[in-house]
């Protein structure tokens, strides 16, 4: 069979608690990230690569065969395992079939554990009864999950034995790394050195590294299912019967493939829940899990999950502003964003109305925490705060100093800010106008502004020649100056809010501009080809791929306030809506058997052969997609 992706395609796993096992459908290792035990040492960040993969041989009558293979460089692919698997599944989770002749197949699967940096890995026999050996020899390291490992005199391969318990403890101030299994164990210290990293050679990062093997678990396949549970904890039990049977129920709960792939990214943050950015390198953004949060949450029927998610947040607002995100490392959170605390207040507006319809009750105490928050945001925003956030007096929201980026489109290099943006971005009015709006409904205080500020909106963002809206309005902070760059910004004042701020006639030519000019694949476009800073590919270094990021780069969260819009102009009818989802929702449906699986990536090139890029696994992706396929185009 043809694997997915060509064998490249990726598997996520996740802990519930930022910690995951990913690989690819073929076994190879492509990124540092492919691991099988990366846990959260402070859920969801602090993460560590513990087990990177596995080496694993069948031994019969007629010799040994390998199960796996390593890329090694400088481009040798050994053993040949991946030349064995004959079928790949990941429904519950992943499985391999390989073959191994004479009718003898080996199954091998592997899921992760929902609350608890736990790996399970099982392999048995299908279609042989021949006396059957596994041998299974743990590639481990000990590091960031963002660097690489080489061979080291400091790395401890001593084993702590115990009847069906392995412990190695690699480096002081890590975890441990817990094997429990029902194989025996033959301590055999070696280095395997000098494994190649495809992805990370293509993106122009360091990407080679060295890893430890302590020793080789051995099975007896002959006589049952082999089981080996991977974790940090030393005082873990396993019962993998009940393990797989949990999880197995677990998962079947879920309605369709896009919500399952939802669960991946709420987690586990203080005593609340947060949402994961992308895997398989981003923590949690406040703008990304605000943007999120509605599909993954709200449009799922999660409201607890939602109610915890924004509490959590909420004792964050400082001077008006939310975090853009939190560090890896450290508690110092980073207030870069002029939009994320004005994706909450669009988040908390959805959340009220989401428990309302579903008949859940939002405790006095919750309302209060919530809607203090909305207040201290547009209070801090009305004064004035950080980076040149301030309103205008033309009611509009202002933003922006040289050398930072504060709007989505975030990418810098350096001292280089690629997409600045500073003065007053259309989609910032957008939300800073549904925000007002909402506060509005309950302080007039608010009232006067919002209608001030829509007039200047109206009268200062629409570009009547090209039927479309301005990017930026006083860019620079250059007043009646304009940036008429076309982007994809602009579909937020027609579709996406719970708040159109351009209606009617104008509405209908942004989003025949917007789609005409901007939809491709399975998302929009950052830049319109034929502009000057357009870039086709997202490719190259560090400083390439930045560069691209948002000159063109499709983004596929974009699509869901594009399809809300596109629907929405047309009378939100049965027919706009089939037409919808034959031409827009059914690629990003296909996309799920592409990279990520069953998940939505975080870009795509511009042009053919829109190939997949950055995050395989990206939460707003997956977010709008559900909103898409639940809310915006669902049955009524």
């Amino acid at each position: 069979m043809a694997l997915p992706g060509n064998g490249r395609a990726e598997w996520l796993e996740t802990d519930g608690l930022g910690g995951f096992a990913s690989g690819t459908t073929s076994g190879i290792r492509t990124r540092r990230y492919h691991a099988l035990l990366l846990p959260a040492t402070t859920p969801p960040a602090g993460r560590v690569v513990m087990v990177n993969g596995l080496e694993v041989r069948i031994e019969t009558a007629a010799g040994t065969l390998a199960l796996s293979s390593q890329h090694y460089t400088p481009d040798v692919t050994y053993p040949d395992g991946a030349s064995r698997i004959v079928d790949f599944a990941t429904d519950p989770w992943p499985r391999w079939t390989y073959a191994l002749g004479n009718g003898l197949r080996i199954e091998q699967e592997c899921f992760v554990r929902l609350g608890a940096p736990m790996t399970v890995l099982t392999w048995r026999v299908l279609g042989a009864s021949e006396p059957v050996r596994l041998h299974v020899r743990p590639l481990v390291s000990g590091r960031d999950y963002h660097a690489l490992h080489h061979e080291n005199p400091a790395f401890r391969f001593d084993a702590e034995t115990a009847p069906g318990r392995i412990v190695w403890r690699p480096y002081q101030g890590l975890p441990p790394v817990v094997a429990i299994s029902n194989g025996a164990y033959t301590h055999g210290p070696t280095w395997y050195r000098s494994f190649l990293y495809d992805e990370e050679a293509a993106r122009g990062l360091d990407c080679i590294e060295d890893l430890a093997s302590p020793g080789t678990l051995s099975f007896d396949l002959a006589a049952g299912e082999a089981t080996l549970v991977l974790t940090t904890d030393p005082e873990a039990t396993a019962d993998v019967a009940a393990l797989r049977s949990a999880e197995r129920k677990r998962r079947a709960a879920f309605s369709s493939r896009l919500q399952r792939a939802a669960d991946a990214y709420v987690v586990a943050r203080g005593h609340g829940k947060t949402i994961v950015a992308g895997y398989p390198w981003f923590t949690d953004w406040g703008r990304d899990t605000f943007i999120a949060l509605r599909g993954l949450c709200l449009a799922t029927g999660r409201i607890d999950d939602a109610r915890s998610i924004l509490v959590e947040w909420a004792g964050h607002v400082s001077d008006g502003m939310l975090p853009n995100r939190f560090p890896d490392h450290g508690e110092v959170p980073e207030y870069n964003s002029v939009d994320a605390a004005l994706w909450y207040v669009v988040a908390v507006h959805d959340f009220f109305d989401a428990a309302r319809r579903a008949g859940k009750k939002i405790s006095k105490g919750d309302r209060t925490t919530l809607e203090g928050a909305i207040d201290a945001i547009l209070a801090g925003y009305a004064r004035g705060t950080r980076h040149g956030i301030h309103v205008d007096d033309d009611g509009l929201l202002a933003a922006g100093v040289p050398g930072l980026q504060l709007t989505w489109m975030d990418a810098k290099v350096g001292d280089w800010v690629v997409t600045p943006r500073i003065g007053k971005p259309v989609e910032v009015q957008a939300l800073w106008l549904n925000a007002l709006r909402i506060a509005a409904a309950r302080s007039e205080r608010w009232a006067e502004l919002h209608t001030r500020g829509k007039a200047s909106f109206e009268a200062r963002f629409w570009n009547e020649i090209l039927g479309c809206l301005h990017d930026v309005v006083d860019p620079d902070h250059v007043p009646g100056t304009v940036n008429g760059g076309f982007r994809p910004n602009q579909i937020l004042a027609v579709g996406g809010l719970p708040f159109p701020i351009l209606e009617g006639e104008r509405a209908r030519r942004v989003v025949d501009s917007v789609e005409t000019r901007l939809w491709a694949s399975i998302g929009l476009r950052s830049l319109a080809p034929g502009s000057a800073a357009y870039t086709p590919h997202y490719e190259g270094g560090v400083r390439e791929r930045d560069g691209a990021y948002h000159q063109g780069t499709i983004w596929p969260w974009l699509l869901g306030a594009f399809v809300d819009a596109w629907v929405r102009v047309r009378g939100g009818t049965r027919e706009a809506k089939a037409q919808a989802r034959a031409r827009f929702l059914m690629p990003v449906l296909a996309h799920l058997d592409e990279a990520g699986l069953g998940h939505v990536s975080e870009i795509v090139d511009a042009e053919p052969p829109h190939t997949p890029r950055g995050c395989p696994f990206q939460a707003w992706s997956v977010g709008e997609a559900i909103r898409i396929a639940h809310v915006f185009l669902a049955e009524p």
